[in-house]
């Protein structure tokens, strides 16, 4: 679980996270994920947080059987398929899930 802080010092973040997961039509699970995720590993640097969050968003949906393309995700944050493809296992392991090998 993560700490109002936390919550706090990424508002910003976990706004864009409301948006796009609206956008997608997620469902409530799976954008809670999303939000789990971005936060278990927050980057410090604010240009690789849009690719996160977009990856955090494709790899909840896996999780929560809501499945969404990564270029869904991908567009819904504003960056390239390719942030999402090369980020969403590293957000599993993040959290202490086992990517899958496929």
């Amino acid at each position: 679980m993560h700490s109002a802080r936390d919550r706090r010092d990424n508002a910003k973040w976990l706004d864009a996270l409301e948006e796009a997961a609206a956008e997608l039509e997620l469902e409530d699970r799976a954008h809670s994920i999303a939000a789990d995720l971005f936060l278990s590993d927050v980057p410090e640097n604010d240009r690789s947080k849009p690719a996160a969050l977009a990856a955090s968003l494709y790899a909840a949906t896996l999780i929560a059987g809501d499945e969404r393309p990564q270029t869904a995700a991908a567009e819904a944050v504003g960056v390239s398929r390719i942030s999402v493809q090369q980020r969403w296992r590293e957000r599993l392991a993040a959290a202490g899930m086992e990517p899958p090998t496929w």
